[in-house]
């Protein structure tokens, strides 16, 4: 893909924001053929009938909007890759659960739909953290609403399951990722990560203070109560003493 221009799908119902996203495309020697649709139906159509790289796509659109549109393509047996291109942010997790390569947020500025269009050119890899040979702390790439950000584990300070995703709760934010909390558990145990409930790791060097009220055992961190398992509560307790004794 990389030593041939991309041939690409523009699906967008207004006819502004689609003659501007062409024009765009346009001028980007990586992209060569440019196809065109005004609604769901006429892109699936066109997909049906050409061999095409990638669809640029709105999400809001008639008959057929740009979800469900990716829907369909997840089902063909060669799909092109996906860009969304869009005003709202709300569906950015819908896009990337889609396996979106990108999410490009409207009014489209050349450099960011430069990014997207880098990342298709690389199959949709996002920009590569340094890998655990290199640096002692991990770094994860969360992404939302086309932008990717870089998470230190050392900021972590515990993590929560939400399906086969997991929540990263650091100082001031948490970030959803797609990786389930039983790998990070296995990933970061080395780190000082620990379960304390079936849905909850902690970050040991966070816990602030242990309590155990009425035989129920909870962990503070930061401004948060997290409740302790009766099967982890023995196990921690330990961890904590050593940790702390190794301070």
């Amino acid at each position: 893909m990389a030593d041939s221009p991309l041939r690409a799908l523009v699906a967008d119902d207004e006819e502004p924001a689609l003659a501007e996203l062409v024009y765009l495309l346009s001028q980007d020697p990586r992209i060569g053929e440019i196809r065109t649709a005004s609604n769901g139906p006429d892109a699936l159509k066109i997909l049906q009938a050409s061999d095409l790289d990638v669809v640029f796509c709105d999400i809001k659109m008639p008959g057929l909007d740009g979800i469900d549109l990716a829907k369909v393509l997840s089902k063909f047996a060669s799909r092109p890759q996906i860009v969304f291109v869009t005003a709202y942010d709300e569906h950015a997790v819908a896009a990337f659960e889609l396996e979106a390569t990108d999410y490009v947020m409207k009014p489209v500025r050349p450099e960011r739909l430069s990014q997207a269009i880098q990342r298709v050119v690389t199959q949709g890899a996002p920009p590569a953290p340094p890998s655990p040979e290199e640096t002692d702390d991990e770094v994860i790439a969360v992404e939302l609403a086309g932008v990717t950000r870089f998470v230190q584990r050392s900021t972590v300070r515990y993590v929560e399951a939400q399906g086969d995703y997991a929540r990263l709760h650091t100082g001031q934010n948490s970030h959803l990722v797609r990786i389930p909390l039983s790998t990070l558990e296995e990933r970061w145990r080395d780190a000082g990560f620990t379960r304390i409930h079936r849905s909850t790791l902690v970050a040991l060097q966070h816990v602030d203070e242990m309590r155990v009220d009425g035989g129920r055992c909870a962990v503070r961190v930061g401004d948060d109560w997290l409740p302790v398992s009766r099967r982890h509560t023995r196990e921690l307790r330990d961890l904590l003493v050593r940790s702390t004794s190794l301070r």
